[in-house]
């Protein structure tokens, strides 16, 4: 097959979209396979707490050595390499969920291995991507994670029921194997060509590793970075924006169960529809700052403090409006809006990575998202706390007010991350 009246950067976004598809389908997918087979095992919630929780921190521990790796060996290849890892695991490791060690040894390496990929995403996006076509590009590659998440729920529960638990980690593999063949055979490395205009303007063959263009190797300046406020402002709308997201993920189920008392089951597919809703407004969202861009309308700047600001202060308000719906419809609908217009909002924050230092957008990236693994690890503990303490108040978790303190931290948490990104992002390139 061959793709040669393609553009090649559309191939590589595309490319890049199903890979954010994959290892959210994996993701989710471990979650609801060894939620099963555990169960089925008799395996007390510590135990399952302690699996579950191991991914993250493999996560967090490595997006910032993903950046660095990317930044020196290319994103082309380390991308390639992370699949390879996380998809033989998802092979080799049989779901026992008895031997607790094994399991949280191949679900730290998955986290590990997954750690690389957003950051290497980044650097290949910012050699491929040019800035007119930046948040649309960037947005439909990072709406794979929420197409992800909703076919996970929507395909993978029937084949736990059909086939088993261990068939999930085939099939996950199977789709890293199949995903990993189709790099190697269409993705390429921008022309090593030192344009002008492309550097000027900071992307193409100039953004290659420097020791593949065979110049001196570039100092990473550190200090600058993390010393960099617009870097910052970056980090703390991550951290909002996931320490949200993981809430919602992990705890909106326990909602509907103990809070509404509705048996998720008997809901269906309107269980995807928040997720379904944040892939379409992450697509939206991009193709609004393109325009405003591209039609001179509101400078890079503007655009992205514009698009952070309307996203975060709408899921805000959604946020905190949420405990007062006490039907199925209206937790699912005002859920949507939350997550809908947190995507929006990634036209602001989460395309800034380029926009401020397209050389080390995936160190940047690397940076901001240990930030976000981390608010989920919080934002989940916390919120398991916080329930507790609310049982002793009100005896049930099915009083409104039981919940009231859980989805008000995100939704202050989205104020505040506006009122930064207002006072300290830049849309200008800060960083050579």
């Amino acid at each position: 097959m061959k793709l040669s009246n393609i553009p090649q950067r559309y191939v590589i976004v595309f490319l890049t979209f199903l890979s954010t598809s994959v290892c959210y389908i994996e993701r989710v997918g471990f979650s609801i396979a060894y939620t099963v087979a555990a169960d089925a095992a008799g395996i007390n919630q510590s135990s399952k707490g302690t699996i579950l929780s191991t991914f993250f921190i493999g996560y967090a521990c490595s997006q910032v050595p993903g950046g660095w790796a990317a930044q020196k060996i290319g994103g082309r290849k380390v991308l390639l390499m992370s699949f390879v890892l996380w998809s033989s695991t998802c092979f080799l490791v049989p779901l026992d969920p008895n031997r607790v060690g094994l399991l949280v040894f191949a679900r730290l390496l998955v986290g590990v291995a997954q750690g690389f990929i957003f950051p290497s995403i980044h650097t290949v996006l910012a050699q491929w991507v040019p800035p007119h076509e930046r948040s649309r590009l960037v947005s439909i590659t990072t709406s794979g994670m929420y197409l992800g998440a909703a076919l996970g729920m929507w395909l993978l529960p029937a084949l736990v029921e059909f086939r088993g638990p261990e068939s999930v980690f085939l099939a996950e593999a199977l789709a890293g194997v199949v995903w990993s063949l189709l790099w190697i055979r269409y993705a390429t490395d921008p022309p090593r060509s030192e344009h002008p205009k492309a550097a000027a303007a900071g992307f193409g063959g100039a953004l290659l590793p420097t020791n593949v263009n065979h110049h001196k190797v570039t100092h990473i300046p550190w200090k600058k970075i993390m010393l960099s406020l617009p870097v910052w402002a970056i980090v703390v709308n991550n951290f909002t924006f996931h320490y949200a997201l993981y809430v919602l993920m992990n705890w909106l189920p326990t909602y509907f169960e103990l809070g509404l008392k509705v048996s998720l089951q008997g809901m269906d597919s309107s269980k995807m529809v928040p997720y379904l809703n944040m892939f379409v407004f992450s697509i939206v969202g991009g193709f609004i700052a393109d325009y405003l861009i591209t039609k001179r309308i509101l400078s890079v700047t503007r655009t992205r403090k514009f698009l952070n600001t309307v996203g975060f202060l709408v899921a805000s308000a959604a946020l905190m409006a949420l405990p007062q719906f006490r039907t199925s419809n209206g937790v699912i609908l005002c859920s949507s809006v939350a997550l809908g217009f947190l995507a929006l909002g990634r036209a602001g924050f989460a395309v800034n990575h380029m926009d401020i230092a397209p050389r080390y957008a995936g160190i940047v990236m690397g940076v901001s998202n240990t930030a976000g693994t981390l608010a989920g690890i919080i934002g989940v503990d916390l919120t398991g706390k916080l329930l507790e303490a609310s049982k002793l108040i009100y005896s049930d978790l099915s009083h409104p007010e039981s919940w009231r303190v859980v989805f008000f931290i995100p939704g202050l948490l989205c104020i505040f991350s506006t009122v930064v990104f207002l006072l300290f992002s830049t849309g200008e390139r800060i960083f050579d």
